[in-house]
């Protein structure tokens, strides 16, 4: 799930990034990674809640589309059903999630 806030006083979107547990399974970690955090894959994590959902806000400019995928487990990729688009990776048969602000 991606919620999209826009702020009234300045160019900015709150973005909630929400992954449900019956999307991802029983899972330890999520890591969010791409455009938003130049690809680091340990900079922005994704919080556990009791109910075994994974949630993170950020703030993000308007204007501009990122893409991202997530990290789970540090073992594999997944990409998020409710991105606004999809686009050709580096790497060959591998499409990142995009969203638009």
């Amino acid at each position: 799930m991606l919620k999209k806030k826009y702020l009234k006083s300045k160019p900015v979107c709150k973005v909630t990034f929400k992954l449900k547990k019956s999307y991802v399974g029983d899972v330890d970690s999520i890591n969010l990674v791409g455009d938003i955090n130049g690809w680091d894959e340990k900079a922005t994590s994704l919080k556990k809640l009791k109910n075994g959902d994974f949630t993170v806000d950020l703030d993000m400019e308007t204007g501009s589309e990122y893409q991202f995928r997530y990290r789970v487990n540090h073992e594999y990729w997944i990409n998020d059903d409710a991105a606004d688009k999809y686009l050709p990776s580096p790497f060959p048969g591998i499409d990142n999630s995009v969203i638009s602000i």
